[in-house]
């Protein structure tokens, strides 16, 4: 997996992640930020493990919150905010990243066609929310860096098409976001916030 373009993945600016979760969460993290957010490590994680923001999207994040999709019971909606330094960065918006992630998954394919065990499989529909086989790609990636000794990612971050169309003949779905999957916390987030809520 060598890669020429790799000075590239290093991020050279901030950005904003929102994470919808329960109000209770929220008071705890930015009372306490030592503490953070938990990693998700289900296996269908769309992007592999880590703590998961929409980014530049608190709106979105509201949403997740109360759409009864969360791991955690969500009593009270409610979302923080996160100044993010994406590090070294797999991003899947460039020819790079997904390269990479194709080279991964053809590496996890031969490994499962020697054991004979079925590969795991995206599931969910057209926007196919239940992503083991992308999640388990992603791992395995990230599991090779390590052991062939490479810079390993401090974060994953990827555009996501969702949902319907915006409106007839559209190129744009209603619910298009980017997502961003930090697994390096301690590195890449720099603090924790409430977002303020403009009434104007």
């Amino acid at each position: 997996m060598a890669d020429a373009w790799a000075l590239y993945r290093w991020q050279p600016s901030f950005v904003l992640g929102f994470h919808g979760t329960d109000k209770s969460v929220v008071e705890s993290v930015v009372g306490a930020p030592a503490r953070g957010l938990s990693k998700s490590e289900s296996k269908t994680e769309w992007l592999g493990h880590g703590v998961y923001f929409w980014e530049n999207d608190p709106a979105r994040a509201l949403d997740w919150a109360a759409s009864g999709k969360t791991k955690g019971k969500v009593t009270e909606p409610s979302v923080v905010g996160a100044i993010i330094d994406l590090g070294y960065c797999l991003d899947l918006s460039t020819i790079s990243g997904l390269e990479e992630v194709r080279q991964a998954f053809e590496m996890l394919r031969e490994a499962f066609a020697q054991t004979g065990i079925p590969m795991p499989v995206n599931e969910g529909g057209k926007d196919r929310l239940k992503r083991e086989l992308d999640c388990a790609v992603i791992q395995a990636l990230h599991q090779y860096r390590c052991e062939q000794r490479l810079t390993p990612y401090d974060s994953v971050r990827a555009p996501f098409p969702e949902a319907a169309d915006l409106y007839a003949d559209s190129g744009f779905r209603a619910k298009n976001h980017i997502q961003v999957c930090v697994i390096n916390t301690v590195r890449c987030i720099k603090g924790y916030f409430k977002p303020i809520q403009q009434t104007d």
